[in-house]
């Protein structure tokens, strides 16, 4: 009678057990409540990222039956490579975040076609370095789309990095055109806060009656001939040293040399790309020729004494000649194009 109470004792617990495990196994594979997980972990974040680890990872996606109700994009990021400034990491992790919000923003509730069929994700390299094997991805920046019905990792649909320059914008065409949900218009902050802008309005209101009455007696800096004279030669030189291209494109001044970190490359070979500091130095020599030009037809001019006049006119010659050789030589060098001489035929 006690090994019968026994046997029964035993058989509860095993179907306990049992029951405990197929409860377990069917709420983690239950999509309704994987989606409501990852919506409560949204809302959690301020961001609307994500943050998945290797087992949070399997739980969302590996562990999963599909096609699952939902798709993620995986921003895969590493953050002891966020000191190196070439690959842009933290900025393109904010558009990638910004992009997050807007989604969530333009798509609040169930009235939404594309509410719950969207999560934003990151995984972070130390953390989860068999995640980044599985996915296999072995270089950053790196984006990836998990559909509904990929079941293989490797098999997702990674973002072109050329694709990185529009930074949220291209962001957000690339999961619209894949997965075909409303993304919606990038809410970007603005520059300025409300308090800041009042600030502002309020400095402005005290400050416009000086400045009326500086404007009427002619007290300005806008009257000062040498303001102008500055900001035409600064221009000139944002113009021609290439500044605008390099904001644009957020070129660094140099890179460190990957034979020798130790050192440091100002000047890169090759037509396609152009460092800062280079464009710095052509820039400089361009505006030698242009304030030497402007010296010698404004100001050399007004001088009476010829030997002086022609001094100065031999000197600015050379120095020209100079810069725009340094110019043409660095062009020859990057581009392999070389400027020729052509002697009028009536002199041969």
């Amino acid at each position: 009678m006690a090994m019968s109470a026994k046997s029964v004792t035993r058989l509860l617990l095993l179907t306990t057990l049992l029951s405990l495990f197929v409860s377990l196994t069917a709420s983690t594979s239950d999509p309704e409540e994987l989606v409501n997980e990852l919506l409560s972990l949204q809302s959690q974040s301020k961001t609307g990222v994500i943050h998945l680890d290797d087992h949070t990872l399997s739980r969302f996606l590996t562990s999963t039956k599909t096609p699952r109700p939902y798709s993620l994009l995986i921003f895969f990021d590493a953050k002891q490579l966020h000191d190196k400034h070439e690959l842009h990491l933290q900025e393109l992790h904010g558009e990638f975040s910004l992009v997050a919000s807007s989604f969530i923003l333009n798509n609040p509730d169930n009235s939404s076609t594309s509410y719950g069929k969207l999560f934003f994700c990151d995984i972070e390299f130390k953390e989860s370095q068999s995640s980044f094997s599985l996915f296999g991805v072995n270089s950053l920046p790196h984006i990836r789309l998990v559909g509904p019905n990929v079941r293989n990792p490797k098999e997702s649909e990674a973002m072109d990095q050329g694709d990185f320059s529009r930074m949220a914008e291209s962001m957000s065409d690339f999961v619209a055109s894949r997965t075909k949900l409303y993304v919606g218009p990038i809410h970007r902050p603005p520059i300025l806060s409300r308090n800041q802008l009042g600030f502002l309005f309020a400095v402005l209101l005290i400050w416009t009656p000086f400045m009326v009455k500086k404007v009427l007696t002619g007290q300005t800096l806008l009257h000062d001939p040498k303001i102008w004279l500055g900001g035409a030669v600064f221009v000139y030189f944002f113009s021609v040293s290439g500044a605008m291209h390099n904001i644009i494109r957020k070129m660094p001044m140099f890179l460190a040399d990957r034979n020798d970190p130790s050192k440091l490359i100002f000047f890169y070979q090759g037509s396609g790309m152009q460092l800062g500091a280079e464009g710095f130095a052509i820039g400089f020599l361009y505006t030698i020729v242009g304030l030497l030009l402007a010296f010698v037809t404004h100001v050399l001019v007004m001088v009476k004494n010829v030997t002086v006049q022609r001094s100065i006119m031999v000197v600015s010659l050379v120095v020209s000649f100079w810069a725009v050789n340094k110019v043409i030589y660095l062009d020859n060098w990057k581009t392999g194009y070389g400027v020729h001489t052509f002697w009028p035929s009536s002199w041969k």
